[in-house]
Formats: C-alpha cells, structure tokens, sequence
C-alpha cells in the first residue's frame, strides 16, 4: 500500500515503547498504537510524549498506524 493510500489524522502522542512503538490518542478520541516511518528514521526526528503528529492509518484496519510527520514547533516553544 502506498502512501497515498493512507488516511491522515492528528493526534498526540501518549505513551512510548520499545523498538520505534508509540500510543497515539487521535482527535476522535480514539487511542491507536503506532511506529515512526522509516524516513523519520531516516532523518533521526525524535518523537516523544505530548507530540503533535500526523498519522497515516489503513482503511483496511485503524487500529495501527504509521506516524508520518511531527509537527514542528515555533520559536518560543509553543
């Protein structure tokens, strides 16, 4: 399945475990369990908990996701 394919929602990061799995609490109040895309890898991006993130689900099954993008804070921090 391509990138495209997938479904983007926001959520915040809740919970981190080992071997690149997060615990994602989406918008809708649902909480999902994740893993960082290979390009943030890639790029070493750290992500950890109180995050804002973009993460791309499945249509065929959303209760795992795949954490595509972290948001990108301003210069005060907020």
């Amino acid at each position: 399945m391509s990138r495209s394919d997938l479904l983007n929602v926001e959520g915040i990061v809740t919970n981190v475990f080992a071997g690149g799995k997060y615990s994602v609490s989406l918008n809708t109040g649902q909480i999902i369990s994740a893993k960082i895309s290979g390009r943030m890898r890639k790029y070493q991006i750290s992500v950890i908990i109180g995050d804002k993130v973009t993460v791309g689900l499945s249509p065929y099954d959303v209760s795992h996701g795949l954490i595509i993008s972290r948001e990108k804070l301003n210069s005060k921090g907020k």
